[in-house]
């Protein structure tokens, strides 16, 4: 922490500096190719930049006056560069190029990581699939990873999460969207300002809270309404994991589908008011088709983040690999089932471990696909505004 701060009080040093040795070139008379605010970021930039890249080395080939040898090319870079500012000097082009390094490398590394995530799930999902077929797996009807002859069904785990899915959106799609929709166009703006935060306020509570919220009052308050009206709920149900994590997700989708909505130009609206249409034939007919692409993006975010979550089906839907479509039963997902192979003292070569990298990147290609359909969604109803 104190080499950042060093390194960050060299770099305004050096911006200062070299901002101030560039002034002075020109007042005494001298033409500079960039403004010398742009000699003092450059200085800066290089100076921080010098001291980073060093830091960075001293991690993978280890010294034992790292800090000072990282202080030292700083303050060495900073002063060459602070040197070199002259007439001749592009350091605009030379600072808009460095950062534009910068913006590729972030870039770069965001994919990088991707890259590596993916291939590190895929070498081990192949060491699985050399262990039991990939067609038992992808189309086997029976998940009992821990039988004395174990079954590595790909099917009752897919069912389960598809379920939980359908019962969350089912529940979030209506709220978020027609939240949206007030928000965006009903509602003044008091009750704006105070129902959006709320609204939002449910995205930042933990999932093992709505975990619990599930399992100690939704889960038996659905066993209970069963039992009244003559129907066998399980104590740990799809319907009580997909009711709760549809609350989950609807600030996901009433916050992206509000921005969305809000950016509809107001043109657009006055244009159809003009030509005698209501409110509500404007919203269906001009508003909600010119947003639909952040509609349609919005919920397969949110579709995603309910494929992905854990701790709620754990807790309220249990962990039961059954091979059923009734929301009344006990189900798990892949999610859960990815967990529970990776906990606790594992050997990487039984095919039970391996069988979560399997899951993982079967996983993967669903959440791909979903993203790849919403990115032909978008395109195909994209509109330009001028």
């Amino acid at each position: 922490m104190v080499l950042v701060l060093v390194l960050v009080m060299l770099s305004a040093l050096a911006v200062v500096a070299g901002k101030m040795r560039a002034t002075a070139l020109t007042l005494n008379g001298t033409t500079l190719r960039a403004r010398p605010s742009f000699h003092g970021y450059l200085t800066g930039t290089v100076t921080l930049l010098a001291g980073v890249v060093v830091w960075f080395a001293t991690m993978f080939f280890p010294a034992s006056p790292a800090v000072y040898i990282v202080i030292a090319t700083a303050i060495i870079a900073g002063v060459a560069c602070f040197a070199m500012i002259s007439p001749r000097l592009q350091a605009r082009q030379i600072f808009e190029n460095v950062v534009l390094g910068l913006l590729i490398g972030a870039s770069g590394i965001a994919v990088l990581t991707t890259i590596g995530i993916v291939a590190s799930v895929a070498a081990e999902s192949l060491r699985f699939f050399g262990q039991v077929p990939i067609q038992s797996f992808l189309f086997g009807t029976d998940w009992s990873p821990t039988a004395p002859v174990p079954s590595f069904g790909f099917i009752p785990l897919l069912t389960g999460t598809l379920l939980i899915t359908l019962i969350a959106l089912l529940v979030a799609a209506p709220l978020g969207l027609f939240s949206a929709i007030y928000l965006a166009e009903y509602a003044d703006h008091k009750t704006r300002a105070l129902a959006k935060p709320l609204l939002e306020l449910l995205a930042g509570i933990p999932t093992v809270v709505l975990g619990f919220f599930a399992a100690l009052t939704v889960a038996p308050l659905l066993k209970g309404f069963g039992a009244w009206v003559g129907l066998s709920i399980a104590a740990e149900s799809a319907l009580a994991a997909g009711l709760v994590m549809g609350m989950m997700i609807v600030p996901l989708i009433s916050s992206l589908s509000d921005d969305v909505i809000n950016a509809v130009p107001q043109s657009m609206r006055d244009g159809s008011y003009a030509m005698g249409a209501t409110k509500s034939e404007t919203i269906r007919r001009v508003v909600f088709p010119a947003a639909l692409p952040g509609i349609v993006s919005a919920f397969i975010l949110a579709i995603s983040r309910a494929i992905g979550e854990t701790m709620i089906v754990v807790m309220a839907a249990g962990l039961a690999p059954n091979l059923t479509f009734n929301p009344l039963a006990a189900v798990t997902t892949v999610t859960v089932q990815i967990s529970a192979m990776l906990v606790g003292d594992q050997e990487f070569d039984s095919a039970k471990t391996l069988s979560a990298f399997a899951l993982g990147l079967t996983l993967f290609v669903i959440t791909l696909a979903l993203n790849v359909i919403a990115l032909r969604v978008v395109r195909r109803y994209k509109e330009q505004y001028a």
